[in-house]
């Protein structure tokens, strides 16, 4: 038989793909994988919306540890915001999410690995380089893309078919997991008009603020409130917290991988939280040259990730570069959460490099003399008065 694996979601997308293609004739076996974000509710709901569609088996990959392990934890020591707001919720799960379908389908001996991206977004670089990369001999096939079709056109198609799931209710677009939910609605297909609170899964529901620490080892968030967890069940557990207060709301402005700008809201408290408050860790316990050197690199790690580009060999350089710079990051963060906002109140660590014994800036010098300062600023100005002289005259 022609089997085909699916990556499948529920929505109406790979709805429309699942139901399309069995009736094509493939024995479809539709896989999701879940890099947070599900309730086991949820699951079971996608599960048996599957089968209504065609499939013949339908598999749930629980991959949120993976996800950290592979991608979120190089996020954090990288402190990755692209364009210095998005978190990289979405780009970074599609990159597990492709990786963990092609490895099932392998499995399973697919010929055929479907997906419902569309021929406009990035997605579809996303997976087809992962798919094209780890099984060049699977057949990609995108109905979606290849017949440019409308979400209209995919609703009509499912009512004809008898799959109707209320489809035009949904009025936006969400995306939920471990590092952020996106949000996407007619607000974000232009560039005037900002998402309404409504829009946004999580509601304030706590006014007032508290205070909360997180516990770094070797850059890695281990503990919240002196608790000690693994990262991602930390990470889930301060994202709910965090949400209460409705913390980590924006929208992400980016050049997209085809060339067009893209606009999409979102929210991600905990993802925020956690960088803001390793990024303030590392400015007490790393030196200028390594936080100078870490604020390039990380950039272009989240770039290539952003792009698809995770399977490039230059991708483990810089995660062994980024992994190696966090020996010394290892304390307690205090950050006060507030109704939409929160703030790094300070830091406690072995390793802080802001030492009174060795100076209090500006106000006090208790490593060197008034005349070594002097001697010091001469030479350090050298550079600059050879320059003026020899060019002054020109």
């Amino acid at each position: 038989m022609n089997k085909l694996v699916i990556a499948y979601s529920g929505g109406l997308d790979t709805s429309y793909c699942a139901v399309s293609l069995s009736k094509s004739g493939f024995d479809v076996h539709a896989v999701s994988v879940n890099t947070g974000g599900f309730t086991s509710e949820e699951i079971n709901t996608i599960e048996s919306n599957a089968y209504k569609m065609g499939a013949s088996t339908y598999k749930n990959i629980d991959a949120v540890a993976s996800y950290y392990d592979k991608v979120i934890k190089y996020l954090i020591f990288g402190n990755v915001l692209k364009n210095n707001t998005y978190p990289l919720s979405v780009s970074a799960e599609r990159i597990i999410q492709a990786i963990e379908i092609i490895q099932y389908a392998k499995s399973i001996d697919a010929k055929y690995i479907a997906h419902g991206s569309t021929g406009a977004g990035n997605d579809q670089v996303r997976f087809d380089m992962i798919f094209q990369t780890l099984a060049p001999e699977i057949e990609i096939i995108t109905p979606i893309r290849d017949g440019q079709l409308s979400r209209q056109e995919e609703i009509d198609y499912l009512i004809a078919n008898d799959i109707d799931m209320s489809w035009n209710k949904a009025k936006y677009s969400i995306n939920k997991g471990l590092w952020g939910t996106s949000v996407g609605g007619q607000e974000t297909l232009t560039s005037e008009e900002p998402l309404p609170e409504s829009a946004y899964p999580s509601q304030l529901k706590k006014e007032g603020k508290e205070k909360i620490t997180l516990t770094f080892e070797k850059g890695e968030f281990v503990a919240l409130n002196g608790k000690v967890d693994s990262a991602e069940n930390n990470i889930e557990l301060l994202n709910s917290l965090a949400s209460d207060f409705a913390i980590g709301r924006d929208i992400h402005v980016g050049d997209t991988i085809v060339g067009i700008k893209g606009r999409v809201g979102f929210e991600a408290a905990a993802a925020l939280i956690i960088i803001k408050a390793h990024h303030l860790l590392e400015k007490h316990t790393l030196t200028k040259w390594q936080l100078q050197h870490k604020d390039y690199l990380s950039n272009f790690y989240g770039m290539h990730l952003h792009e698809g580009q995770y399977l490039d060999p230059v991708m483990r350089d810089m995660e062994a570069f980024l992994q190696n710079s966090q020996a010394k990051v290892s304390g307690d963060v205090t950050v006060t959460l507030k109704p939409y906002h929160f703030s790094l109140d300070g830091i406690s660590s072995k390793h802080d490099l802001m030492n009174a014994k060795f100076g209090s800036y500006g106000e006090e010098n208790k490593g060197w003399s008034a005349e070594e300062a002097k001697g010091f600023i001469k030479i350090n100005a050298n550079q600059n008065k050879i320059y003026q002289h020899v060019n002054s005259g020109l």
